[in-house]
């Protein structure tokens, strides 16, 4: 049991980090504090949305339209954290 927890433990924290960089990253951006201008920033930003995309379609399928407000990133992110922390390690017993 231990040869699936550890990769899957591994996989789910590096999620979730990527999604925490993701999510801090959109609202320095809402706040202008980020440029998209800026080359860096616009690659790191694409890249991470290309990443996370996949994830996030499903999510949007499901939950009703909030247009200038996008929940997927926190449902995906709840997800994220509730498998991560309360029922991985309920498969180890």
């Amino acid at each position: 049991m231990m040869a699936i927890y550890g990769p899957l433990a591994l996989i789910l924290n590096v999620v979730f980090f990527i999604m925490l960089i993701h999510i801090i990253m959109s609202w320095l951006i809402s706040f202008q504090v980020l440029n998209l201008h800026q080359q860096f920033v616009a690659q790191m930003w694409y890249g991470l949305n290309r990443l996370l995309e996949p994830i996030y379609t499903p999510i949007r399928r499901v939950l009703p339209n909030t247009h200038p407000l996008d929940l997927a990133p926190l449902v995906a992110f709840i997800i994220v954290i509730s498998l991560r922390d309360y029922i991985l390690p309920t498969l180890l017993f």
